[in-house]
């Protein structure tokens, strides 16, 4: 005792004791706080993971594949467009917010953040033998001119160096696709034209057979005579490898899916297309094609419209999309909604802005009854947004690199094709016999 008493006596000594006590008790109070902040700390950060898809979206474009917007422009405007303004909410518009199809406007797709879109260039199977190629024109006109009346917002492209130019300038890279092959009337020149014009896809067939090749309602018909790609119709497929057009395989046959994907000599593309296994409807994709699509490096972009998902609610496209990366693996993965193209979406993604809500529960991993699933990273969201797309268009590019030099292919479709088809008769066709030659 006397000999801490003078220990403590001693100032020097008692500086020492009492800044080591404070020492202590500053270590015991700051140790539970750590602790504590800690928790508080990883809480955020689980929370923020929870919701970090999103955040991929302002790293690589979300490029959708397919949106039926210039449809609705002839539709409800008749293709006049210089009073029409997209970029306000068309929800509000008497016309337009009536539509049970119209999902698209330039506050949607900024608030969607798409970062390139396809806009597709439609016109009816009611068009084919008579003014299919007239009226797509059209079409790819009003594309052009709608995408010029807005360049703060959008930016007109045709290749994939061009898709992230317009995102670095953080615009909507805009390009054209021809959905139907009626749409180019059996003539190669039409769609040589068409690739002058700007359009980087043409789905082969719309819901009508061309007469080189079938569309998909013949899988659902026991009594139909099934052609699948006739040999003259391989002379589109190669074409469209020479031009550089991306050969999109939506709408046609499972035969016609198969004959092309063994013909091709670049990456095809199923632009708004979803998993048969899932959904058992001919619009949809059976796996022995799903694998053929990981031999030939292509990608198939999952359509959200209700008749083909099999449900009504955003659950069932993420079982698309879980379903297809089990099959295929990450790297060929798309999204091509099909907006403004049908008249019924599913409950979470209503139109163009829901997208990032979309990739927020791929990253979080689970449905909205919460039950869970594998979550997608960050670099399988990237490929799903839009790298893989990317990477099939520069492949597309680099084949018709390949065959620069080739000639065009000029042989006309023979005129027994037009009578196996059973229009050999169309009045509509002035030079039908030229084809006997």
């Amino acid at each position: 005792m006397m000999n801490l008493r003078r220990a403590l006596s001693n100032p020097k000594i008692l500086a020492i004791t009492v800044i080591a006590l404070v020492a202590i008790v500053a270590v015991a109070i700051a140790v539970p706080l750590a602790v504590n902040s800690g928790d508080e700390n990883d809480q955020k950060a689980e929370k923020q993971n929870a919701f970090f898809g999103r955040t991929v979206l302002d790293e690589v474009p979300l490029i959708d594949g397919h949106n039926d917007l210039p449809y609705n422009l002839y539709s409800f405007e008749r293709n006049r467009i210089n009073d029409f303004n997209l970029d306000r909410d068309l929800k509000l518009d008497p016309t337009w917010g009536k539509s049970k199809s119209s999902h698209t406007d330039i506050p949607r797709l900024l608030e969607g953040k798409v970062g390139a879109q396809f806009w597709v260039a439609y016109v009816s199977c009611s068009t084919q033998y008579k003014d299919a190629v007239e009226r797509t024109l059209e079409q790819i006109d009003v594309i052009k001119r709608m995408v010029a009346q807005y360049p703060k917002y959008m930016k007109y492209v045709t290749s994939a160096d061009g898709i992230m130019q317009a995102f670095k300038e953080k615009k909507i890279g805009s390009l054209i696709a021809v959905e139907g092959g009626h749409s180019m009337d059996s003539r190669l020149a039409m769609l040589r034209m068409f690739y002058e014009l700007g359009v980087r896809y043409m789905t082969l067939t719309h819901t009508c057979n061309t007469p080189w090749a079938d569309a998909s309602p013949v899988d659902g018909n026991s009594s139909a005579v099934l052609k699948n790609v006739t040999e003259w119709g391989k002379n589109v497929i190669w074409e469209m490898n020479r031009l550089g057009m991306l050969i999109d395989i939506s709408h046609v046959s499972h035969g016609v899916m198969v004959d092309v994907l063994t013909e091709t000599k670049a990456p095809v593309i199923f632009s708004h297309s979803s998993s048969h296994n899932v959904f058992p409807h001919h619009r949809n994709v059976q796996d022995d094609v799903l694998k053929m699509l990981i031999e030939n490096n292509g990608i198939i972009m999952v359509n959200f419209y209700t008749s083909f998902i099999g449900g009504n609610t955003i659950d069932y496209v993420l079982h698309h999309l879980n379903y297809i990366k089990s099959v295929t693996g990450p790297d060929h993965i798309g999204l091509g909604g099909d907006y403004d193209g049908v008249d019924s979406t599913p409950e979470g993604l209503e139109d163009v802005s829901k997208y990032p809500d979309l990739f927020d529960m791929l990253a979080n991993g689970a449905y909205s009854n919460g039950t869970t699933f594998e979550a997608w990273t960050r670099e399988d969201l990237q490929k799903l947004a839009g790298l893989n797309l990317l990477r099939v268009f520069r492949e597309v590019e680099k084949v018709r690199d390949t065959m620069a030099k080739i000639s065009p292919y000029e042989d006309l479709i023979p005129y027994q094709e037009f009578v196996d088809a059973g229009v050999a008769d169309q009045p509509c066709m002035s030079d039908i016999d030229i084809h006997k030659s």
